[in-house]
């Protein structure tokens, strides 16, 4: 069996080094890791993860905690965790909370308890204990698709409240007065904030804002809703919708259609996070785009900045602002 000391003598390196190119590549210089690394091809190393494990104390993996690992929007979340953390040979253990935050907290201690270097999370509520305690013991969290106000801690979000705002002001300057923001439960931060957004817009303008709570932003429910509202009569009817997240839209999308309205002439739809199938519906959506990959790729460099630095980390707090992405789903002009 190829050990490590024979990686290194054929390197012509300490076996510290080729340790440190294995576990800390960044703290080695380029040719150097290059030479160690071709020596691992040559002779066949193949580095033993459990021992490499032990001797760091941590195993080789970040944990990440999303709401609905089937949404589309947390795909893209992942992929971008996932690509820092193969730049540094780590593995991500991904785990979905079905907005259950008694599930969450059972996957903080299953982490913390495998040793993990450190965890992202998008936790189900603002306030989560275990995070304050995990730091205290050594496991550092980043949250991820949450902004919070404390500074003991990292975190990545977008300004859901510009978002939110961006949706009412071009359904506004499209001409439509009778609005309804569709989403929930409004527990959530950001589907707060999004409707705060929309809500101060529609106030400024004089229109309404009609608020349909949902129990979650599932295209199931947005087929929900759909049906509903297309059950209404004209006049009891809002003239724009905007929706908490695609997924919602999408659903709203194909029930209304399904019953006969025409949109957007009849009812005019945008949605949020502008995921890959918004542009591909039937009737191409109207949606205010997040940056999802890059969400999970600078969450992910301000975790491993913490895990190399303990107790010297400078914690961030990081904001991306949304952009509005028009489609035909929300039209130029109001029904007549």
């Amino acid at each position: 069996m190829i050990r490590i000391a024979d990686v290194a003598a054929h390197a012509g390196v300490s076996v510290g080094t080729v340790s440190n190119v294995l576990n800390r590549p960044h703290a080695v210089a380029p040719a150097t890791r290059q030479r160690v690394h071709a020596a691992i091809t040559h002779l066949g190393y193949v580095p033993n993860e459990a021992a490499r494990s032990l001797a760091a104390g941590r195993r080789r993996a970040i944990g990440l905690i999303v709401p609905d690992v089937t949404n589309p929007f947390f795909a893209d979340l992942t992929r971008g965790a996932e690509q820092v953390a193969d730049q540094r040979d780590v593995v991500v253990m991904l785990y979905s909370s079905g907005e259950s935050g008694e599930r969450e907290a059972r996957y903080f201690d299953r982490l913390e308890s495998q040793r993990v270097q450190g965890i992202l999370a998008s936790p189900v509520h603002e306030a989560v204990p275990a995070v304050t305690d995990l730091a205290r013991r050594g496991t550092p969290v980043t949250l991820v698709d949450r902004g919070s106000s404390r500074r003991d801690l990292c975190c990545v979000s977008v300004d859901d409240h510009t978002g939110g705002r961006l949706a009412a002001e071009h359904l506004i300057a499209t001409g439509h007065r009778r609005l309804a923001f569709i989403g929930g439960p409004l527990s959530i931060p950001q589907v707060a904030a999004r409707l705060a957004g929309a809500h101060a817009i529609c106030a400024a303008a004089g229109a309404t804002l009609e608020v349909i709570e949902t129990e979650t932003v599932s295209v199931v429910t947005g087929r929900g809703v759909g049906a509903a509202l297309a059950g209404r009569s004209a006049s009891a009817r809002p003239d724009a919708v905007f929706c908490a997240n695609d997924l919602l839209a999408l659903g709203l999308l194909q029930a209304v259609s399904g019953h006969g309205l025409r949109v957007p002439a009849e009812l005019a739809i945008v949605g949020y996070d502008d995921i890959d199938y918004a542009a591909a519906a039937a009737v191409p959506l109207t949606s205010v785009r997040q940056p999802r990959t890059e969400l999970g790729r600078v969450a992910a460099e301000l975790l491993f900045e913490e895990i190399a630095e303990p107790g010297q980390h400078r914690h961030r707090q990081v904001v991306f602002q949304p952009e509005l992405v028009v489609r035909q789903s929300s039209g130029s002009t109001p029904a007549a």
